[in-house]
C-alpha cells in the first residue's frame, strides 16, 4: 500500500484506516537482552511509554540506559486497531511511532527516563523530527498512572523554561495523555539498530539538559 500525501493532522475514529481483529507478527524474542519480547512485566518493575521521532534511534537510547530490563517498538495514540508500518506512516491511523521501556524503578526512575526522553530530541517540532516529517514522528509520553503524568507535567514545565532560557522561543508541542493501548511494530522493527548498526538514526536532540528538581523524583 502507497501514500503519495501524508496529513499532518491526527485523524479521528470514524476517518482512521479500520485495521484488523488480530495483532500483527513480531519478534519473540529481544535481540539484545535475549528475554521474551512478548513475555509479562516482572514484579516490582514499571512501563513507560515515549515517542521521540523515529523508534530505530529511540530504541537503542533506552535498552542502553542501566535498569532498563526490555524495550520494545510499536504505535500508540490512534485509532486503528493492530496497524503496518505502512499504514502508520500514510498518517491515517493517528498513532506515533514509540518505544516502550520496562525498567526497575530501584535502579532507574520515570524521571531519569523522561529526562533521557527530553534530551534526546527536540519536542517543540510539532509534527516532525528534522528532516522526518509526519504525524507517525510527533513527541509524546503516554502515562500509566497519575504519579507519571505528575512528574511528565512537571519536568514538560521545567524543560520548557529551559529551553526558553536557552533561546528556544517555540513551546512544547509533546503529547502528554494516559496510554490506551500499545501495538507491536514488525519483526523487523525491533531492536533495528542491533542488527543493523550502520542503519538510519535520526535522534537528535537540542543540546539543553533537563532539570531534575528536588519535586521530581520518581
Amino acid at each position: 500500500m502507497l501514500f503519495s500525501k501524508k496529513p499532518l493532522t491526527i485523524p479521528d475514529a470514524d476517518s482512521a484506516l479500520p485495521g484488523r481483529p488480530t495483532p500483527i507478527p513480531t519478534a519473540q524474542t529481544h535481540y539484545v537482552f535475549g528475554r521474551d519480547l512478548q513475555g509479562p512485566i516482572p514484579d516490582g518493575y514499571e512501563a513507560a511509554v515515549f515517542a521521540l521521532g523515529c523508534f530505530w534511534g529511540a530504541e537503542r537510547i533506552f535498552w542502553q540506559q542501566d535498569g532498563v530490563w526490555l524495550t520494545r517498538v510499536g504505535y500508540a495514540g490512534g485509532s486503528t486497531p493492530n496497524p503496518t508500518y505502512e499504514e502508520v506512516c500514510s498518517g491515517r491511523t493517528g498513532h506515533t511511532e514509540i518505544v516502550e521501556i520496562i525498567f526497575n524503578p530501584d535502579e532507574v526512575t520515570f524521571a531519569e527516563l523522561v529526562k533521557l526522553f527530553l534530551e534526546n530530541h527536540d519536542p517543540t517540532q510539532g509534527m516532525r523530527q528534522g528532516n522526518d516529517i509526519g504525524t507517525q514522528y510527533r513527541s509524546a509520553i503516554y502515562t500509566q498512572s497519575e504519579a507519571q503524568a505528575e512528574t511528565a507535567r512537571e519536568m514538560l514545565a521545567a524543560y520548557e523554561k529551559a529551553l526558553a532560557e536557552n533561546g528556544y522561543a517555540s513551546q512544547i508541542t509533546t503529547e502528554l495523555a494516559p496510554l490506551d493501548k500499545v501495538y507491536l511494530a514488525e519483526d523487523y522493527h525491533q531492536q533495528y539498530l542491533a542488527k543493523n548498526p550502520n542503519g538510519y538514526c535520526g535522534i537528535g536532540g537540542t543540546g539543553v539538559s533537563c532539570p531534575i528538581g528536588l519535586g521530581v523524583t520518581s
